[in-house]
């Protein structure tokens, strides 16, 4: 098993309506009504929780690894001989996925932080698997070099 990344991606939310949603809860707690400093904690918990989510994808010599931290503490391998097929593809989370994170619906799971590109990939014998990317083309291509070796 070769370690070293042909391509590698790092994701993390780090969209403007998102903050603007918690700073906005934040500010509403502080403006009306009496503070409630559970309540400021709690915004606050969840922002630090968010704010640490990444999704990294690597392409290795051996297959697709990702990892959606801080849930998953090693990388998820998709092997070569899994894959029955693969391309970029647009997407809609909200309406495919209901959402960004880890989405799953019958027969096929989501791996996203932010937009609505991603890599599809086609399992013969387990679910199809969706890894957002912000870079597709640059990862099908380093899929494409290695899948062929």
């Amino acid at each position: 098993m070769d370690t070293d990344p042909i391509y590698r991606e790092v994701q993390q939310f780090r969209q403007r309506w998102l903050w603007a949603l918690l700073g906005g809860t934040a500010l509403i707690m502080l403006v009306f009504g009496p503070v409630s400093w559970p309540g400021l904690v709690i915004v606050g918990a969840v922002a630090a929780f968010v704010y640490s989510f990444r999704l990294e994808t690597e392409v290795r010599l051996d297959g697709v690894y990702f990892k959606m931290w801080p849930l998953h503490r090693s990388f998820r391998r998709i092997a070569w001989s899994e894959i029955d097929q693969y391309e970029a593809r647009t997407y809609r989370p909200l309406r495919e996925f209901g959402g960004w994170g880890i989405r799953w619906t019958p027969g096929k799971r989501a791996y996203n932080i932010s937009g609505n590109r991603g890599v599809w990939i086609q399992r013969p014998n387990a679910s199809d698997v969706l890894v957002g990317s912000q870079h597709t083309e640059d990862c099908i291509t380093a899929i494409d070099e290695v899948s062929t070796n």
